[in-house]
């Protein structure tokens, strides 16, 4: 099962060359992969609107841009979204980004998207909540044609090109992987028509991300795919329904649920960083010292 560590954006405080030391730390581990976590902005609550799930001061760094700056100061680890709200973001530009991004690394990138959950950085960035679920939809095809087709011609109802050219594209092509994040039901049909793969977000206990995972494979199935082709994603983190409690500050523990995920049925899990601080890993180094006896963990127990 292949791990990713998703960056703390609180980092930033210690300044680059701490930003540096973790992001290349990450790679010396082993891990398979660096994630971005996305928001351009987070609300504060109004009389009209409730608090966010997020503080609404918490630190954000703008995604593609930290795993350009990564790009440039590793050589193996692949770089991805964890994930990208499409619908906020203009899809030419986002297969522009991405394509760069995919080109200057040799093929390292895997993108994953989601449709997003406030309303108000979506009025704030002059985009329509509303239609979002749609969009996405035409967004990833569009995505797609540009990374793959020599001239494009698309005709949706959101967006359109007229014999337009893409060059260079990107190493992987239209293959550049999509995974699709999220847990309601739209979420889950969309991975089975055509996302590589799914990151669950969300999931309350083993039973109910197996029902998932069998919903995707169903789906699957009926719209013609190969449901062994796409992949399986949840995070390290304990299933909501659990106490989390004191979790991050017990390795062994962290491991069994590493086992646990791939007895389910999971290829790929991601690490947050963001509890690892809260459980008192505060510096870089400290952090870096907590992935250490994680990686070193699940390894044990892979190889036990």
């Amino acid at each position: 099962m292949k791990v990713s560590v998703v960056f703390p954006n609180v980092i930033y405080r210690d300044g680059p060359e701490d930003v540096s030391r973790f992001i290349r730390g990450v790679e010396s581990l082993g891990f398979d992969e660096l994630d971005m976590f996305d928001h351009v902005l987070m609300g504060y609550p109004t009389e009209s609107r409730k608090a966010p799930f997020y503080p609404s001061q918490m630190p954000l760094m703008e995604a593609l841009m930290v795993l350009s700056y990564a790009a440039a100061i590793t050589e193996r680890i692949g770089l991805g979204t964890g994930v990208l709200v499409l619908p906020q973001r203009q899809p030419a530009l986002v297969a522009r980004q991405v394509a760069t991004l995919d080109t200057l690394t040799g093929g390292r990138v895997r993108l994953g998207l989601g449709v997003g959950w406030q309303a108000s950085e979506y009025e704030a960035l002059g985009e329509n909540f509303r239609n979002r679920g749609r969009r996405f939809d035409e967004g990833v095809r569009l995505l797609r044609a540009y990374w793959g087709e020599e001239q494009v011609d698309f005709e949706g109802e959101y967006y359109r090109a007229e014999a337009m050219a893409f060059e260079p594209k990107p190493p992987q092509g239209a293959g550049i992987p999509v995974w699709i994040g999220g847990a309601v039901p739209r979420t889950l049909e969309r991975v089975a028509e055509y996302g590589d793969g799914w990151m669950g977000q969300f999931v309350k206990s083993p039973e109910v991300a197996t029902r998932l995972m069998r919903k995707i494979r169903d789906g699957a199935e009926a719209a013609g795919r190969d449901p062994k082709q796409i992949g399986m994603q949840l995070s390290l983190s304990p299933f909501m329904e659990e106490k989390g409690k004191g979790f991050f500050r017990d390795t062994p523990r962290i491991a069994d649920r590493y086992a646990e995920l791939a007895s389910l049925g999971f290829n790929w899990t991601s690490i947050d960083t963001v509890p690892l601080f809260q459980a008192g890993a505060r510096s870089v180094e400290a952090l870096l010292e907590k992935l250490a006896e994680i990686r070193q963990a699940i390894d044990s127990h892979s190889t036990g």
